[in-house]
């Protein structure tokens, strides 16, 4: 989470280069995952002024591009990095700019961080290549650290449950905090930028046959929703997208930097889409299906009737529905890899699942039919209106797209650094 024609050219090219070495960005990337703290939820953290470690992995991805665009350079660089050495080794380069993150990001596996870094680091030969690879990497990593987390300039205001004086409402706070909206974008002018428009009116015809639709597929005990679908929801809450990245970035011709710049793009557009998704939700605020459907009778919709015991297929999310934050990140997903990779990729798309442990590696035959397929998921789970699926993965589309068209794009051919 998409890609210009010009991103597409660059791309074209990186196939003539030289093989490239992924392991490299993604067995780091997979150690990052590994090595960040986990992220505080609303019950731990309301406020933040510095940031709480969701930009965390972006930092380290971020930092490995620039680093090697320094060195293989090729891209417009994010931070102002000058131009290094072309002879500084590339993966060393990578790996100290990730280290050097992870290092402030993580402190209280140092020790850890260090021997890792320390065994890895042992495997390459001592020389200039190598010293000055460390020095670029220490660079790139000590300018993606000094960028605030966190826009000074956006208040960030308590959520307040909307009711009537004296009357309860359920006390769990949503888990979109008070600074979910209030990080500094990395490709969007503000977290309000690709805000949809309103969902429809609740004594509309379209939100009659989406309410309907999502009671009908989406209930506990629906009779109406497949096999095939009760698993698609089930495994489609959570994706992981790693085994698809890894497969485009293996390929050959690829080199070192385009598979960084690839992942410091995904890493950048997904925090951009999940700032937007929290602007969305808080401003509208929009009631989630089992709360729309037990009170059906109160809607002023003649088409529509109350069921007062349903209940969903999947536990409903703590925060407001409009727009689905599963199908933006679907979407803006899609969106880059089909610029960077294709849409159908000739292994195909291939997605495991980050919600079930035991899940194998499932195979789409493009990126928009896995962008369908997750946004689809929402309503049979019985937590999304299918209105709510297709802004949100519009959203995420428009992220995408702005993100290539605003970060790290190809330089010239004049400013390109020739292959070594």
């Amino acid at each position: 989470m998409m890609r210009t024609k010009t991103l597409l050219a660059a791309t074209a090219l990186g196939f003539l280069a030289a093989p490239a070495q992924a392991d490299t960005i993604c067995e780091w990337m997979d150690f990052a995952r590994k090595a960040l703290p986990d992220r505080p939820t609303q019950g731990q953290l309301t406020m933040i002024r510095d940031g709480n470690g969701d930009h965390s992995e972006t930092k380290v991805a971020l930092a490995m591009f620039e680093a090697l665009n320094a060195i293989d350079h090729r891209y417009q660089s994010y931070v102002a990095m000058p131009v290094g050495s072309a002879a500084a080794d590339q993966q060393a380069a990578a790996m100290t700019a990730a280290t050097e993150v992870l290092l402030k990001l993580a402190p209280a596996n140092k020790t850890a961080l260090q021997e890792s870094y320390d065994l890895a680091m042992a495997g390459i030969a001592d020389g200039p290549a190598k010293s000055e690879a460390v020095a670029i990497g220490k660079q790139a990593a000590a300018a993606v650290l000094a960028i605030p987390d966190i826009d000074s300039k956006v208040a960030q205001s308590p959520y307040r449950p909307l009711t009537a004086p004296g009357r309860w409402v359920p006390t769990n706070l949503p888990v979109l905090g008070p600074y979910s909206v209030a990080y500094r974008p990395w490709v969007l002018k503000s977290a309000s930028e690709v805000r949809p428009a309103a969902p429809p009116a609740l004594t509309s015809e379209r939100y009659a046959r989406d309410l309907d639709e999502v009671r009908r597929l989406g209930g506990m005990t629906s009779k109406e929703r497949t096999a095939t679908q009760t698993l698609m929801a089930r495994y489609r809450i959570n994706s992981d997208e790693m085994p698809a990245l890894r497969e485009m970035m293996d390929q050959q011709g690829r080199r070192l930097v385009d598979n960084a710049r690839v992942f410091a793009l995904y890493s950048m557009i997904g925090d951009d889409a999940g700032m937007a998704m929290a602007d969305g939700k808080l401003f509208y605020n929009y009631w989630r299906p089992i709360t729309a459907i037990r009170n059906a009778d109160a809607d002023d919709n003649p088409a529509t009737s109350a069921e007062p015991g349903w209940l969903p297929l999947i536990n409903t999310p703590g925060h407001p529905e409009y727009p689905c934050g599963h199908c933006i990140g679907a979407g803006a997903t899609a969106e880059l890899m089909t610029a960077v990779g294709g849409l159908k990729p000739a292994w195909g798309v291939r997605i495991a699942s980050g919600s079930l442990g035991t899940s194998a590696v499932q195979v789409t035959p493009d990126w928009d039919e896995w962008a369908r397929q997750v946004s689809f998921s929402r309503t049979l789970g019985g937590v999304h209106y299918r209105f709510s699926n297709e802004a949100g993965e519009a959203m995420g589309r428009k992220v995408a797209r702005l993100g290539l068209e605003r970060a790290l794009q190809p330089l010239p051919a004049a400013e390109v650094r020739p292959a070594s």
